[in-house]
């Protein structure tokens, strides 16, 4: 019952009787999920042509899940009991595909989503893909918070001989033989690919532009973040973070040392005001300490075969790695909207950003992980059951109409 009944009149426009969704993510997937349990029937529109098309298409072969799998379940069916502690892409993947088929999900694949507005005079939503317009009472964006690689500008970066890819494009070191490597950027994407190049023989410097907070990730043979979790319900928030240093600096040491220096504000408090994810260490710091890893300052300019340091330092590189994010979409494609900001977030911070007005959802957000998806997708199937009509279809004659006007 995953997908919705339509109601086609031509070939190029469909009347959909529950709400459209934007995105066969583990955010779309999860908000149709809970709305089949609510009786409430949807449609996922997905641009390309396999479900979570970030993690089977834009991930390198050795990313697991950061957190336990008790962190990144979503609604109504957890992981196999057989699944490690830190599941990889691959067993992420086959659960994504497992949890729709359990729910009959079956998006409609190859729909790019070109434009969305809403019809003040009719009071529906008109959803434009590159060959048919679906039209609807409820719209979810499910497209979330890493749509689009981010690509930085930086000075000289044309000039560059050898590849500079992104980390949506990275697979394995294996590419990278032996080479020196600028990896641009420190988060949990650029820590793990500059340690899966040093498997490689490769020679990574890691260029550090900003504070981070690196943090072990696992404490006490308990997850980081599993902690947190359970602290911040005892106790406030500025004393978690206190502690989480603490413990952190006894286990990994006084990270400043290696070039990578803190933030002021704490890893909680930063994740929940700005989005930054603390680095959740797997191996990369022990190779920066012992060298294998170079920690660069930030780049003032790539020259034809290298890069030129803001510390006055240059060096020969073979290639680039853009190890720096990804971002929202929804601008390119939602019209005449004011509830999401020039970054496609909305303006409306957690735990209150997923609704909108006139019909319009918003999963996946959150900055908060699974976790922030799982909870948007049940608030947004409870506030569309109530509003929901199972005899609320439109005929035919209302999509001429529409088709007309």
């Amino acid at each position: 019952m995953g997908s919705s009944k339509l109601h086609q009149n031509d070939a190029n426009c469909v009347w959909v009787d529950g709400p459209i969704i934007v995105g066969a993510g583990p955010s779309g997937l999860a908000t149709s999920a809970c709305l089949t349990q609510q009786g409430v029937p949807s449609l996922i529109l997905e641009k390309s042509d396999c479900l979570a098309s970030l993690w089977q298409l834009r991930t390198y072969d050795r990313l697991k899940l950061h957190l336990p799998k008790q962190f990144c379940e979503l609604p109504l069916l957890g992981f196999p009991h057989n699944f490690p502690k830190y599941p990889n892409k691959h067993q992420f993947i086959s659960y994504l595909e497992s949890y729709a088929g359990h729910f009959s999900i079956q998006p409609r694949f190859n729909q790019a989503v070109q434009s969305a507005d809403y019809d003040h005079i009719l009071g529906f939503w008109r959803v434009k893909t590159q060959d048919s317009e679906y039209i609807s009472r409820w719209l979810i964006t499910a497209t979330g918070e890493n749509a689009e690689p981010v690509i930085p500008d930086i000075p000289g970066i044309n000039k560059f001989n050898g590849s500079v890819v992104h980390t949506s494009s990275y697979k394995s070191g294996s590419e990278f033989k032996n080479q020196k490597v600028l990896v641009i950027g420190c988060g949990n994407s650029g820590m793990e690919v500059s340690l899966d190049l040093c498997r490689y023989n490769a020679i990574p410097h890691m260029v550090v532009r900003n504070t981070v907070h690196v943090l072990p990730r696992e404490m006490f043979g308990f997850s980081t973040f599993g902690i947190a979790m359970a602290l911040i319900k005892w106790f406030p928030l500025w004393l978690v973070d206190k502690f989480l240093l603490l413990v952190a600096n006894f286990i990994l040491g006084n990270t400043d040392q290696v070039g990578l220096r803190r933030p002021k504000t704490g890893p909680i408090e930063l994740k929940n005001v700005t989005g930054k994810t603390p680095v959740l260490d797997v191996g990369a710091l022990s190779q920066i300490k012992s060298g294998e890893i170079k920690v660069m300052e930030g780049v003032k300019e790539i020259t034809g075969n290298g890069a030129k340091f803001m510390d006055g330092q240059e060096k020969e590189i073979d290639s680039i790695i853009l190890a720096t994010g990804y971002k929202s979409n929804v601008p390119t494609w939602l019209k005449g909207c004011d509830f999401f900001n020039k970054d496609g977030m909305p303006k409306t911070p957690f735990p209150n950003g997923w609704k909108a007005e006139k019909g319009l959802y918003t999963v996946g957000f959150t900055r908060r992980g699974l976790l922030g998806t799982a909870s948007d997708a049940v608030k947004i199937a409870r506030d569309i059951a109530r509003q929901w009509r199972p005899n609320d279809s439109c005929s035919n004659s209302h999509v001429i109409l529409l088709k007309e006007t």
